[in-house]
């Protein structure tokens, strides 16, 4: 029995430029390979040329290009070459069934995202660092990528597969495994239905309430909460600092002078602080009228200190008079 394993990898920033260069190579060998297929087909003599005919051109490919596809796996480039030989063998077959084939077509570097190895061991090695405990799969070109293995693998590892999703890279293994053992037979069959009301019931006539995780809290709750939160905020005696605090800077030291002596939970709602109180005074207050007494404003104006304001009344002259 084959199992598929898909993992996130961690490539450095040098990794991933070669990651995306082989992927590269790849694309423009499989699109290499397409235009030679295609030509010679609209040739006169009508040439189709197979994958064992290109694969036999890769060596000498290799040695005249050293820098891009000399550098990569010379398996994972046949796999590429058999990519593109089920890509055709798919379409003639829909030609014979006569159905409506789609040709196969030429890839772009966005759109070619996954680089096969058919052989662990060959081009790629998976656990290639089993001395440390960071999983690692080495690639030929790239090097030891780390691995976000989140579950073990089990069984005998036969392919190796490289593959881009958007900014991520993940690794996708194939391991042969045993086939599992089938439970021994109990005589015994029983019926399950998954409801609303109830969780499911089963053939037997009995019912298993629903848990109901995960639900939001009814608002009942979330009152009482408050209620029981400002009641603890209240017994302390610590107070809330205002929202109407003039600058960032007096909010920030109102709540670092609470902060140090606030419990935890322990704020409560409609309540300012001996501080708020100061500062709110000292912005609506105004100081008294030093200077000489304008003309005509003596008997409008009253003696004695100044008043603070209501919320109807709260304009300023100009010149300090009154409004």
């Amino acid at each position: 029995m084959m199992r598929a394993y898909k993992f996130l990898m961690r490539p450095t920033v040098g990794q991933t430029i070669a990651l995306g260069e082989m992927l590269r190579d790849h694309c423009s060998l499989y699109n290499g390979a397409l235009q030679e297929r295609r030509d010679a087909y609209r040739h006169v003599s009508k040439t189709s040329i197979k994958y064992g005919m290109q694969s036999a051109q890769l060596k000498e490919i290799r040695v005249h290009d050293p820098e891009r596809q000399g550098r990569w796996s010379f398996s994972s480039q046949q796999a590429t070459l058999r990519r593109l030989g089920k890509a055709f063998a798919a379409f003639f077959r829909r030609v014979k069934a006569g159905e409506t084939p789609g040709y196969p077509r030429f890839r772009g570097v966005n759109w070619f995202d996954t680089v096969d190895f058919p052989k662990n061991g060959d081009g790629c090695r998976w656990d290639s660092t089993p001395h440390d405990p960071v999983t690692r799969v080495r690639f030929q070109g790239v090097g030891h990528v780390k691995v976000n293995q989140h579950r073990p693998v089990v069984g005998k590892v036969k392919t190796v597969s490289l593959k881009r999703e958007g900014k991520r890279w993940y690794v996708i293994l194939t391991a042969e495994q045993t086939a599992p053992k089938p439970l021994p037979a109990t005589g015994s069959v029983v019926g399950i239905d998954m409801g609303i009301a109830n969780f499911l019931a089963d053939s037997g006539g009995e019912f298993i309430e629903n848990p109901g995780t995960g639900g939001r809290p009814p608002r009942s709750s979330k009152r009482h909460s408050r209620l029981s939160l400002g009641a603890s905020a209240a017994a302390t005696g610590v107070r809330r600092p205002s929202r109407r605090l003039r600058t960032c800077t007096e909010r920030f030291a109102v709540s670092a002078s609470i902060m140090h002596t606030r419990p935890r939970g322990a704020w409560s709602a409609n309540t300012t602080s001996s501080r708020t109180k100061t500062l709110r005074s000292a912005t609506w207050s105004r100081p008294p009228h030093r200077g000489p007494t304008p003309t005509g404003r003596a008997a409008s104006c009253p003696t004695g200190p100044p008043q603070r304001p209501d919320s109807t009344t709260r304009s300023r002259m100009p010149d300090g008079g009154c409004s």
